[in-house]
């Protein structure tokens, strides 16, 4: 069921959590949700995810976009979606990222975001 969802400006870690939840309802793996603003002037959240496999991948992404249009939030583009292992969605101000694992540890974006500050995840991805 859909819950209406407001997000006030500059409510980055609430989108950030709405974000992280829905990637959750999919059985997304090992979310990250990453303030990244005082280290990009680009964006300012990333959202680090693991799909089990392409087909899971294509269905985060599949999720999250059905999302952002049923509670009409922007996004800009996608890419990597038909080879699937890193569909990189981008939202403005956040970008997601679903990975298959093996493409995850090789990118290594959580390294490279190590600085970033952890947002706590949304209460169904603590248990997972």
């Amino acid at each position: 069921m859909n819950e209406n969802i407001s997000i006030a400006p500059n409510a980055l870690d609430d989108k950030l959590r709405v974000l992280g939840r829905w990637m959750e309802e999919k059985k997304g793996l090992d979310i990250r949700l990453l303030d990244v603003t005082p280290l990009s002037s680009v964006f300012e959240g990333v959202v680090l995810v693991t799909a089990k496999n392409v087909r899971q991948a294509q269905t985060l992404a599949d999720n999250l976009l059905r999302m952002l249009k049923d509670e009409k939030m922007e996004y800009l583009g996608m890419e990597g979606y038909r080879p699937g292992d890193w569909v990189l969605i981008d939202l403005n101000d956040v970008v997601v990222h679903i990975f298959l694992e093996d493409t995850r540890k090789f990118y290594n974006l959580d390294g490279f975001w190590s600085k970033a500050r952890e947002i706590d995840p949304p209460p169904e991805a603590e248990n997972g």
